[in-house]
């Protein structure tokens, strides 16, 4: 479905990297508990006790501060505590390292080599460096995140177990490639041949199917879980903690995923810099085909899950709702949020098989969708493109339309089936949104009409002509756009696009 962030999706998951804004936080009102002069309850192990060792002193430091609101919020007995005048200022987040190898010679070294050899050696580094830094945040992690909230029984192992998944696995397949790599570097810092390297390491990358086919229920469960407020609160103190640098934890558990779409970039730079004559060139085009190969299975495999997690979330009033078809199911190309034409909010799921309307509705704090009406076979659709003021619309959608309530941006889809006779006017907040979902809706229907077929409109000759089977990329990529598709009311399922993570 799209092309290639390549893993992307316009899939309402959000999987930006969150960095927090330092000043904001100085800023705040609420109070970061002091690291200084602070005891620990003669019974109580302290964070840091919890914590495995980890070279970072800051996990470490940031265990004696929090177990306070853990273990009777610091207070020894008989003695009152003293009340803080005033918000003490966030400590100022780790930074990273971000030299260049470059950077790492001196003078007489750096005149010894080509500008173009220098720019292989520079994206070669930036690759074996991203290992280092994914190998780091898999472990912290573990560390600092997954243990102490197991160990304070913050949540349950299940529980932790369903958000975590196998993170500790994937951490010797990267130091391995790691140790492969630092073999190759010759005395003087520079790496000859990396291509086949790379060729015998990347198949190696089909492991995270499972992990990011979870993904999307895993950020469910944590998002739920974000309204306990000892969650809350230990998940706040580690943002406010050096070690994060800003980062929130569902930034950590993304990482993966987002150093999966980075390869393919990360490769073509290197090869972009390597002679044609070089031995590594051969060997590198192979290695971006094999990666492209293995973003396109994890991909599909998402895509699949994140298909089924929203089946299951369905929720019928009549039993006559529940089309066969949508057993048939294997992929969803798009969804989002609509008006219908009485002003009803409506989330709208378009799979292969089926266009399925719902209401959201919440039952025992977990999120599900009504269907609204009959589902209508993908086969059975007629489309048409409404022009703005073609139709009046009921509710109130502000700024949506204007000249006595003529709405701007519908579009009408229709079941041709005589025994069905629905007819849904729909209405998304901009042009572009608009326009999104009409290549999506007549693509699906081109795959199920034949040419000679009437429809309504006819998309372009371009369009119908091009049946392309339904890609089911879930949300391994786009997620960094989640939350912006998701107030745009679409998000478009299965889609490589180029990378923004």
């Amino acid at each position: 479905m799209v092309a290639y962030d390549e893993l992307g999706s316009l899939v309402p998951i959000k999987r930006t990297l969150q960095v927090i804004d330092y000043q904001n936080q100085a800023n705040k009102e609420s109070e970061e508990p002091s690291t200084k002069r602070v005891r620990p309850l003669g019974r109580v192990t302290s964070l840091a006790n919890l914590i495995s060792p980890v070279k970072n002193g800051a996990v470490r430091r940031f265990g004696q501060t929090i177990q306070a609101s853990f273990r009777g919020d610091g207070k020894s007995p008989g003695v009152p505590q003293k009340p803080c005048s005033k918000a003490a200022a966030p400590t100022p987040p780790k930074r990273r390292n971000s030299m260049l190898w470059s950077e790492t010679l001196d003078v007489h070294q750096k005149g010894t080599f080509s500008t173009k050899e220098i720019k292989r050696q520079e994206a070669i580094f930036e690759l074996y460096r991203g290992e280092q830094d994914l190998i780091e945040d898999l472990q912290l992690a573990r560390k600092a995140y997954h243990d102490p909230m197991l160990k304070l029984s913050i949540m349950s192992e299940e529980e932790l177990t369903h958000i975590f998944g196998n993170l500790d696995a994937y951490i010797p397949l990267h130091e391995d490639f790691l140790a492969q790599l630092t073999k190759a570097t010759a005395p003087d810092g520079t790496v000859g041949r990396i291509g086949q390297i790379v060729v015998d390491w990347l198949p190696r990358l089909n492991a995270y199917k499972n992990y990011c086919s979870n993904q999307l229920a895993a950020k469910a469960l944590l998002d739920q879980k974000k309204q306990d407020p000892r969650v809350q609160d230990f998940l706040q103190r580690c943002l406010e903690s050096p070690f994060s640098r800003k980062l929130d934890l569902w930034s950590f558990l993304d990482i993966p995923r987002s150093r999966l779409v980075k390869y393919p970039l990360l490769l073509k730079e290197i090869l972009r810099h390597t002679a044609a004559e070089h031995p590594d060139a051969a060997s590198l085009e192979e290695a971006i085909t094999i990666m492209q190969g293995v973003l396109s299975d994890i991909n599909m495999k998402k895509g699949e899950s994140e298909c089924q997690y929203y089946i299951d979330k369905l929720e019928y009033l009549d039993d006559k709702q529940r089309d066969p078809l949508i057993e048939q199911c294997k992929s969803l190309l798009c969804h989002g949020e609509l008006r219908n034409k009485s002003g009803t909010k409506l989330h709208v799921f378009l799979f292969t098989e089926l266009l399925v309307l719902t209401r959201p509705v919440t039952r025992n704090e977990r999120q599900c969708f009504q269907v609204y009406r009959q589902p209508i076979p993908v086969h059975d659709l007629l489309l048409d493109d409404l022009q703005d003021g073609d139709v009046r619309m009921g509710g109130s959608f502000r700024g949506a339309f204007s000249n006595s309530d003529k709405a701007k941006n519908i579009f009408r889809v229709r079941s041709q089936d005589p025994s069905q006779a629905q007819s849904h006017t729909l209405q998304v907040n901009d042009v572009f949104h608009k326009q999104q979902w009409l290549n999506c809706l007549r693509s699906a229907i081109s795959v199920h009409r034949p040419l000679g077929e009437p429809s309504a409109p006819s998309p372009p000759a371009s369009d119908a002509r091009s049946k392309r089977r339904p890609s089911s990329i879930s949300a391994i990529v786009h997620m960094e756009e989640a939350d912006e598709n998701y107030m745009h009311g679409f998000h478009q399922v299965g889609a490589f696009n180029p990378v923004y993570y």
